[in-house]
């Protein structure tokens, strides 16, 4: 009776979570703020059942999917081009935030110790790759901005969790050893990053060896979490390991499955993380309520009060390390200033004001020791999970609700970059697809009237080029010869798009765009369950 009971819990957050997706979609404003908002108000209904979470659930079940996705769908050629910047967010910001939110506690807390401050600046200290994500790929952004906001925010958390070990290790015995945990730092960095390039290589030889679409699927379903299990065996960073796994996944998708694998999948995986994410942000509403009962009502007020002042030091700290991350490095290198010109003001202003809480601040929090070593009570236990709480929805409801008005009122360019890209790789897919056709025109199969069908269709597609969509042509002969003259094409142009992306011409998000075109185009024709081969990708 009592897992009916979490089941029919599991089943009204999912409706609740519809619903008020359904409702933020109508009044315009970023679901992961609407959910919040949402399961605060129904954490304070009376009569509902209390949900509680456990840190463990939302490290396992929900981060490593939600990682996995967000890598997997992030251009590693910007994340490249933008590293500097991202480290200076990823590990230089966390330090930052991380000290400025201990001596603020340290100030507005009478008692708590440094170990303690310390753990607390370390859990609220990272933005988070699934607000980052959910709220700032439906807005208009610069991409680069983009780029590096996902790109801190899928770093940053292997900093922010080993300060976190460190200062909570502190907390727990009473001593602290700064050799021991950059070792930690640099040991956690580098396997997280080896665990998961190597899962993720396993996956894609499974792939390889496995005919069964769904299985396939199942197989990516898994890897993230072998990629973060393997991770906390080993004491690395299973987020980093998550990151990697999805990046390297990427590169190699596209000759692992066939096209119909490749949509089903993408389908899978959306509806995966939207449900993911969407229980998360009304699990932390819910919490809230959670918290406010379990806290001495005496307490509340001034704990709360000193949340609202560490938000404002996250906010603030970050608002003075963007613009000196961004104006130091290009001071003290000419040659910076000559290749990477300084962003505009708008950009930086952007950059400093999202930094929206969320998953991982949640966990990290929730997953403080009940008790030291000694087996007393860990210290301001209470206080710092109320305080993490009100840093994630201060940030989230406040920073988020005034991104739309804001980027509104900065009035960034519309960028036609990738518009170009998009135009060069179409000219060079359909060059690619007509030299395959004059090479395989002698084969004995090839019937020539088919193949000057074919290649018609990609001359009138060079023609024009602007108007160019793989959906729109006649299909011609539902015959196996056509069919596998038109798999042979696709083919070619896939093969032609994995290149430009290999070597920097076009990004990832150009290659997701077409790549999805070729694969509703193979369904169209009749080819969609046959695979590139075994080309390199």
């Amino acid at each position: 009776m009592e897992g009916l009971h979490q089941l029919e819990i599991i089943i009204m957050l999912l409706a609740v979570v519809l619903a008020l997706t359904t409702i933020a979609q109508r009044i315009g404003i970023p679901y992961p703020i609407v959910l919040v908002l949402g399961g605060l108000v129904l954490g304070l209904v009376p009569g509902l059942p209390r949900v509680t979470l456990h840190p463990d659930l939302v490290f396992l079940v929900f981060l490593p999917p939600i990682l996995w996705a967000a890598a997997y769908f992030t251009s590693f050629r910007e994340f490249r081009r933008n590293l500097r910047p991202i480290s200076l967010l990823a590990i230089g910001l966390v330090l930052a935030t991380t000290a400025g939110v201990a001596v603020a506690a340290h100030t507005l807390l009478p008692g708590i110790g440094w170990a303690e401050a310390i753990a607390l600046g370390a859990i609220v200290s990272p933005p988070d790759a699934v607000s980052a994500t959910a709220i700032g790929k439906r807005l208009r952004i610069p991409r680069r901005v983009v780029t590096i906001l996902e790109g801190e925010s899928l770093v940053n958390d292997a900093t922010a969790l080993v300060l976190y070990r460190a200062a909570v290790g502190a907390a727990m015995s009473g001593s602290f050893a700064l050799g021991h945990t950059l070792f930690e730092f640099v040991f956690a960095a580098l396997a997280g990053v080896v665990i998961g390039i190597g899962v993720a290589w396993i996956t894609r030889w499974t792939l390889c060896a496995m005919e069964e679409g769904f299985s396939q699927i199942g197989v990516t379903l898994l890897a993230p979490y072998i990629a973060w299990v393997c991770g906390e065996l080993v004491h690395a960073s299973a987020v980093l390991a998550c990151v990697a796994g999805g990046l390297y996944l990427r590169q190699s998708f596209s000759g692992a499955v066939s096209p119909a694998t490749r949509l089903q999948a993408r389908a899978v995986w959306d509806l995966l993380t939207f449900l993911l994410n969407g229980v998360i942000f009304i699990l932390i509403g819910l919490e809230l309520g959670v918290l406010r009962d379990a806290m001495p009502a005496g307490q509340v007020r001034p704990v709360l009060i000193a949340g609202l002042v560490i938000s404002m030091t996250t906010i603030v700290v970050r608002f003075a390390w963007v613009p000196l991350a961004a104006l130091i490095p290009r001071w003290l290198s000419a040659k910076l200033r000559a290749r990477d010109p300084l962003p505009s003001w708008a950009g930086i202003f952007l950059v400093s004001w999202t930094g929206m809480r969320g998953i991982v601040t949640l966990a990290a929090a929730l997953a403080l020791p009940v008790s030291t070593t000694a087996g007393s009570p860990f210290p301001f236990r209470a206080e710092i999970i109320l305080i993490s709480f009100t840093v994630i929805l201060v940030t989230l409801v406040v920073q988020g609700l005034s991104l739309p008005p804001i980027i509104r009122l900065l009035r960034f360019q519309e960028e036609d970059d990738l518009k170009q890209e998009e135009t060069l790789a179409r000219e060079h897919a359909a060059t690619a697809a007509l030299a395959r056709l004059d090479q395989v025109a002698t084969e004995t199969w090839a019937v020539m009237e088919q193949v000057e069908r074919v290649r018609l269709r990609y001359l009138r597609r060079l023609e024009r080029l602007s108007k160019a969509s793989l959906l729109d042509e006649d299909t011609g002969p539902d015959t196996a010869s056509f069919q596998r003259l038109q798999h042979e094409a696709f083919t070619a142009e896939r093969r032609a798009l994995i290149g430009l992306r290999n070597n920097g011409t076009i990004s990832d998000d150009v290659l997701h765009h077409l790549e999805q075109e070729l694969d509703v185009a193979s369904l169209h024709l009749g080819v969609g369950e046959r695979r590139m081969g075994r080309a390199r990708s």
